[in-house]
């Protein structure tokens, strides 16, 4: 149902309380030159700007058989093929002498999973030279959440969360909390899940924190069956998703800021649960 999403109703409604109470008493009494009506309409405006962002519209989900919606409202800020070229590593791994350390992301072992979006643990991937592609490439889309965004995320298509993980920067209790649109945002605080859909695939949601935004919520857990277009979860004042698919299985023609088309300078804007951002990679297309 439209309205807010949840958080919003208690600031909205304090705000909006506090600012007609000003108003009233400025009103009939005001001892203090004019300044409790001005102090009722900054409370006003307050409530405006809670209710916009907090704000949680319906939206019509496509029905098409086969395709991902995008899981954010933004920017499409690319659209990478990508391989798992390491994993984190298990105390033997670690024990090992074969670690590939990190100063930002931390230790890596060199040798991926098997399934590259299996939740098992998380990998680290890197982009594919043209004319290496491989059926174990993943394709990443990454749409940037500006403040005035709608901040509530959604799921790409029906199936079951399969685990659901917070994760910080290496030996942080929180962050780090690095501007959204860099690339090093990805190592932000966030919230990892992998989705198992129900033609069997699995996805791969990262929600991340970003300067502004530094808090994830998530609305669904380990285990929870999901619709295309569900609310999952919501960052506060922007950020970033990032949705893994695998690049064998799917397709996009999702125009991004990296194409740097004139139409689209800050690539295409897509809204979660309503914008198609990957199609069911057909027999004819291979």
């Amino acid at each position: 149902m439209a309205g807010l999403a949840p958080g919003g109703h208690a600031p909205v409604i304090t705000m909006t309380t506090m600012g007609i109470s000003a108003l009233i008493i400025g009103t009939l009494i005001d001892p203090v030159a004019g300044l409790i009506p001005l102090f009722g309409m900054g409370c006003l405006m307050t409530a405006v700007f809670f209710g916009y962002f907090w704000r949680d519209p319906d939206r019509p989900v496509p029905r098409t058989i086969g395709v991902l919606v995008s899981p954010a409202d933004g920017h499409a800020m690319f659209l990478r093929r990508e391989r798992a070229v390491s994993r984190r590593p298990s105390q033997t791994e670690l024990d090992s002498g074969q670690i590939e350390h990190d100063a930002v992301t931390g230790d890596w072992y060199p040798e991926p999973l098997s399934d590259p979006l299996s939740f098992a643990t998380e990998q680290r991937f890197e982009p594919v030279p043209k004319g290496e592609e491989h059926d174990t490439d993943v394709w990443r889309l990454a749409v940037f959440m500006s403040p005035l965004d709608v901040h509530v995320n959604r799921a790409p298509a029906a199936g079951v969360v399969e685990r659901i993980e917070h994760r910080t920067g290496k030996g942080l209790r929180r962050g780090p909390f690095r501007p959204a649109y860099t690339k090093e945002s990805e190592h932000n605080e966030r919230v990892r899940s992998v989705h198992v859909l129900e033609n069997g695939h699995r996805i791969e949601l990262m929600q991340i924190s970003g300067a502004l935004a530094r808090t994830v919520l998530p609305y669904v857990f380990d285990g929870d069956a999901v619709r295309r277009g569900q609310r999952i979860g919501m960052i506060r004042l922007g950020s970033r998703v990032d949705l893994r698919v695998p690049a064998d299985a799917y397709t996009s023609s999702i125009i991004t800021a990296e194409d740097a088309q004139e139409e689209y300078p800050k690539g295409m804007h897509v809204m979660a649960g309503n914008s198609v951002v990957f199609r069911l990679r057909m027999e004819e297309d291979e």
